[in-house]
């Protein structure tokens, strides 16, 4: 079964509020299985237009990826980002095909 990511892109606006939100999302990021392969650090932006900070988290099944993000909780977490972070998400599932 392929697992799910969520790729985000963020441009924060106010950083206490978005911190509100961070306090609120990473537990429940964390009960669906989540974790962090990307969390900002440094990078290069050769082509594009990409916000100033990048994050990948994968969850064990792109289920458990729609399921964190659309739970109640996460929901009522994430109206602590709103007005205070541009957000960009997608939520994919992983590749498990041939590989070259």
């Amino acid at each position: 079964m392929p697992k799910g990511y969520w790729i985000v892109h963020v441009d924060v606006v106010d950083l206490e509020g978005y911190n509100a939100y961070m306090a609120a999302s990473l537990p429940l990021i964390g009960k669906a299985g989540g974790r962090f392969l990307v969390r900002g650090g440094n990078n290069e932006k050769p082509e594009g237009a990409i916000r100033a900070r990048s994050v990948v988290i994968e969850f064990p099944t792109y289920e458990a990826a729609l399921d964190c993000y659309n739970s109640p909780d996460y929901q009522a977490a994430a109206a602590h980002r709103m007005g205070r972070a541009e957000f960009d998400l997608i939520i994919i599932e992983g590749y498990e095909g041939a590989q070259p």
